[in-house]
């Protein structure tokens, strides 16, 4: 009679878990809403929704220059009703001492999107290419500067690791902090600085009003949004490549059934007409890794850029 009890109580265990969700689901963005990371958030919660059958809702937890909501993720209970899109702040955070959790802290559910950077200069700049704008940082140390998003913040790390690629003092050209590349477009605009890397999407109000230009881009292929944009590779032979990217991601220690529903279920998202859309008209690159992919992808970028925020003197 105990081992009857016992298989009904397995088939009770296994029926629930195969029925995840069962309630709704909790999508925490360390960012605030109406940026990019929370419109992303916002149509895969959305679609998530539709695909299983219970309310995914987000909420905006800010603070800490990314921290509170990662660590918010991370410490939440493993049972995949708290989820989360970690941004690649999560590889840059613990190298400059701001927090002790790395990638390793989540279980990753999938890779959603990556954001290439571009070197944006404003459209009356007498630099007409990367190579041009390299020669005089080189040549002028210090007489021109830069922007787009905090001190050591990704797009800091973009310009920087070019430089140091390139035979060029990062320092060669300071950085001015900014709360974004919102802000560090209007004051390249503004003639507070010259030179804003960061990605397509956001560059393209100022692009698309005539007011800014994109000199290159750092990715393998040029921009959806601009294909006459070229490539570090073609102009310079770089193999220097850096991203803003996405990803869907839960606490450690999830089960493995309901990280396998949940991946199953964001690659269907994924692969939907209205995602593919949504990020299309936004200029939101779209690329994606399973939970194993995933990994391996967080981990290279972590490496390097760890080795950027080195060459600039602020790793700790």
């Amino acid at each position: 009679m105990r081992t009857f009890f016992a298989a009904l109580f397995l088939l009770a265990a296994a029926s629930a878990h195969a029925q995840y969700p069962q309630r709704p689901v909790q999508l925490i963005v360390p960012w605030g809403a109406g940026g990019g990371t929370d419109a992303t958030a916002r149509i895969i919660a959305t679609l998530l929704e539709k695909d299983l059958k219970q309310p995914f809702n987000v909420v905006n937890r800010t603070g800490g220059s990314g921290v509170v909501g990662h660590d918010a993720i991370a410490k939440a209970t493993p049972d995949g009703y708290t989820i989360g899109l970690i941004t690649v702040e999560i590889t840059m955070m613990h190298h400059v001492g701001l927090t002790p959790l790395t990638y390793k802290d989540y279980t990753p559910i999938g890779l959603v999107n990556a954001d290439p950077s571009a070197i944006n200069v404003r459209a009356d700049s007498p630099y007409k290419s990367v190579k041009d704008l390299i020669a005089a940082i080189k040549a002028n140390p210090g007489k021109m500067k830069a922007s787009g998003t905090g001190q050591g913040g990704i797009w800091h790390l973009a310009i920087a690791g070019l430089l140091k690629e390139q035979g060029v003092d990062p320092n060669a050209l300071p950085w001015v902090p900014s709360n974004g590349a919102a802000p560090g477009m209007q004051d390249m605009i503004a003639g507070g600085v010259d030179v804003v890397p960061c990605s397509i999407p956001e560059a393209r109000p100022m692009i698309d009003a005539g007011k800014a230009r994109a000199l290159v881009i750092m990715d393998a292929n040029p921009p959806a949004l601009y294909p006459n944009v070229p490539t570090l590779q073609k102009e310079l032979g770089s193999k220097w490549a850096i991203a803003a990217w996405r990803v869907i991601a839960a606490p450690k220690g999830i089960p493995a059934d309901v990280q396998k529903t949940l991946a199953a279920s964001l690659k269907r998202v994924y692969d939907s007409k209205e995602y593919k859309e949504f990020m299309a008209s936004r200029g939101f690159g779209t690329v994606w890794a399973d939970p194993a992919g995933t990994t391996k992808f967080m981990a290279d970028s972590d490496a390097n850029l760890g080795a950027a925020l080195k060459a600039v003197g602020l790793a700790k």
